[in-house]
């Protein structure tokens, strides 16, 4: 059976869904009431796209509702796992986000966690039986729209081992790497730098686990085009746009995500593929 936390989000369909009702209390606290019957050696896979530590708290609290019940073979698929992104110390005084992140899950003693495109190595090497779907069928979705001579960019070196897999996966699109700078007790950007002299007018797709803000791939498209870039897109598996498609819509012919944090409307310029359609 499937407890999907998020009524806008059912990755593996509607079919055989736990059904259940879910609020907030006065003072915050999450809360869930489970009404559909399960046997108990039944295998309940809950869905949840986590946004907020309430998000977090809400899942925590299924578990427990579920094991309440007599249910103890428990999955979950949570595809943007939070504070991926802070999975280094690198100012003293801050913390490891995405242990304590998943020092929670792991908590949950869960069958399996399975997590969509992770920002690096670490999330999974920190969860328990974590389960890695990568980014290649939504990479090859993406292509799709575009055309096979467009050269597949790396925003940076963290990236670049994952775009060659893509690439390797797709069999035939060439990488261009790049590079930037991060003051890391300001989080300011610069020193963008495209490894291509010459990009001879080709159409260029930006490929990235995650867009914020949007400023790394702003300062990327300025200098692609330097480098006579032809038309621009991006690919982000984790769509956040905290800064909205103003500025990025300047730079990018078109944008391509999925509805891994959110579901976001349809606009001539973006495109969100439903990770159902990836899944399947």
């Amino acid at each position: 059976m499937i407890l999907n936390l998020d009524p806008k989000f059912a990755p593996y369909g509607t079919q055989n869904t736990v059904v259940y009702d879910s609020f907030t209390f006065h003072g915050g606290e999450p809360h869930i009431k489970i009404s559909s019957q399960i046997p108990n050696e039944e295998t309940v896979l809950i869905t949840h796209r986590i946004g907020s530590f309430n998000d977090m708290g809400i899942l925590l609290v299924a578990v427990n509702a579920l094991k309440n019940m007599g249910v103890s073979r428990i999955k979950a698929f949570i595809p943007y796992f939070p504070g991926a992104r802070q999975d280094r110390l690198m100012v003293n005084g801050e913390p490891l986000t995405v242990k304590v992140y998943a020092d929670l899950i792991n908590s949950l003693n869960l069958l399996s966690v399975a997590v969509f495109d992770p920002h690096s190595e670490v999330t999974p090497a920190l969860l328990n039986q974590c389960a890695v779907i990568d980014n290649h069928h939504f990479i090859q979705k993406v292509m799709e729209n575009l055309s096979p001579n467009t050269l597949l960019i790396s925003p940076d070196g963290g990236a670049l081992k994952k775009i060659h897999k893509v690439a390797s996966f797709l069999k035939h699109y060439e990488v261009v790497e790049c590079s930037k700078s991060r003051d890391v007790k300001t989080g300011q950007l610069s020193g963008f730098k495209v490894y291509e002299e010459n990009l001879h007018g080709k159409d260029c797709l930006i490929v990235d686990d995650i867009c914020d803000g949007g400023g790394t791939f702003i300062g990327l498209a300025n200098e692609l085009k330097n480098k006579n870039a032809g038309e621009l897109y991006l690919a982000v598996s984790h769509g956040i746009f905290s800064k909205g498609f103003s500025e990025l819509e300047k730079h990018f012919t078109k944008i391509f995500t999925t509805d891994s944090f959110k579901t976001l409307d349809e606009q001539s310029f973006l495109q969100q593929i439903q990770l159902e359609t990836i899944l399947k």
